[in-house]
């Protein structure tokens, strides 16, 4: 793995987004740290992004009888926060 994928997002929210050993002399480095500059050329990477609210497991035979307005019991309560992941990498926690 790059530096870069081993990055927290606390590290990324700080501003701290050049991998060490990078040179930021050249192409703008310190716009980066302002507004982020050199982003725009990852502006129109795809990512997969899952919203997770709940895990369940069932059999084929489960699956195949479900229809409009079966209910599926899931890990979670009702209120609880739900997984954030992008490209499968879990990077937050909401509602």
């Amino acid at each position: 793995m790059s530096d870069t994928e081993n990055m927290d997002w606390q590290e990324l929210d700080q501003g701290d987004a050049t991998p060490d050993g990078a040179d930021t002399a050249q192409g703008g480095g310190a716009d980066v740290a302002e507004g982020g500059g050199d982003l725009e050329a990852v502006f129109d990477v795809p990512v997969k992004v899952s919203a997770v609210l709940g895990i369940t497991n069932l059999t084929v035979n489960q699956l195949l009888k479900l229809g409009s307005g079966s209910i599926v019991e899931l890990d979670r309560k009702v209120g609880e926060a739900i997984d954030i992941y992008v490209n499968n990498r879990l990077v937050a926690r909401g509602e």
